[in-house]
């Protein structure tokens, strides 16, 4: 029953490529397999509720609230789980190093973990606690959402807003998945844009 003991497994991709789904049905299976599980979300992440993972299909996961890796750790001394998860984990408050040394520090009490969460922003720039995490998971899987555009694999959650903060939490209103193609037109536009000139996406593509 305990062959997964220790192990890290990665969910990451876009927006609204079915990460947190995956990492939801990972938990269930988990947990029908006989396995003791937590699941957590950062306290950034307020989209739907504070006490469970939604996912945008509208399925949910009871969680416990936290704000960085210490409040992980703290619950699961008490509580000592077999599988944790943590959704969103790009939010997780701290410093990385700590994050990072939290992660393995669990692993090596073999808890195996399930982490889901986007490994790039919006300006397409890599999250650090999935760069750094992605090269020693022993399961990684990069889901791929539909690029709004031309329907391909989605490669990045482009902002629609004008907002410049790297974190500005929001769902299909604030984001839409563009492939690498369609995004790199996207900010030709909003470069365009700045310079006041007028060009269409239809000219650029």
């Amino acid at each position: 029953m305990h062959q997964y003991k220790g192990k890290l497994i990665i969910h990451t991709g876009s927006m609204f490529s079915g990460k947190t789904s995956s990492l939801e049905k990972d938990v269930k299976r988990f947990k029908i397999a006989g396995y003791k599980t937590l699941a957590f979300k950062p306290a950034l992440d307020t989209r739907y509720t504070t006490s469970e993972i939604i996912t945008h299909d509208e399925t949910s996961l009871e969680a416990i609230l936290v704000e960085d890796i210490d409040g992980v750790l703290e619950v699961c001394k008490d509580y000592k789980p077999d599988v944790i998860a943590i959704d969103e984990v790009q939010f997780l408050g701290g410093k990385i190093e700590k994050i990072i040394a939290g992660f393995k520090d669990m692993l090596e009490n073999e808890i195996t973990i399930i982490l889901a969460g986007l490994d790039m922003d919006f300006s397409g720039e890599p999250f650090e606690v999935l760069k750094e995490l992605m090269p020693i998971s022993d399961y990684l899987t990069k889901h791929h959402a539909v690029c709004v555009k031309c329907g391909t694999d989605a490669w990045v959650s482009h902002r629609k807003t004008k907002d410049t903060e790297r974190v500005v939490i929001g769902a299909t209103n604030e984001y839409e998945p563009l492939c690498r193609k369609c995004f790199l037109i996207e900010k030709k536009i909003e470069d365009a844009l700045v310079n006041k000139n007028q060009v269409s996406f239809e000219d650029l593509k």
